[in-house]
């Protein structure tokens, strides 16, 4: 029973990791960072944007870098997407 717990509480960490998080700007703006996706899908960046601006939302500037936040790696297929969206 403890390893089935153990096993569940490291899933439920590893899904966490999939999930876009957001700055806030200014009042109707904001900025969305992408977690590192192969391909560069802006799935959860859109995700978090209609979940942010239920009305709806305009994107001012977008962005993609290879490789995470550090750019270390320069082997990686992951791209890391930043939005800045303004709710309308």
């Amino acid at each position: 029973m403890r390893y089935l717990l153990l096993l569940a509480t490291l899933a439920l960490i590893a899904c966490a990791g999939n999930e876009a998080q957001m700055t806030r700007i200014d009042a109707r703006t904001f900025k969305i960072e992408g977690p590192d996706v192969p391909g560069g899908s802006t799935a959860p960046n859109r995700r978090l944007a209609q979940q942010l601006c239920p009305n709806g939302y305009r994107l001012l500037n977008q962005e993609a870098h290879k490789g995470g936040p550090d750019r270390a790696i320069y082997d990686d297929p992951n791209i890391t997407t930043i939005w800045v969206v303004r709710c309308i």
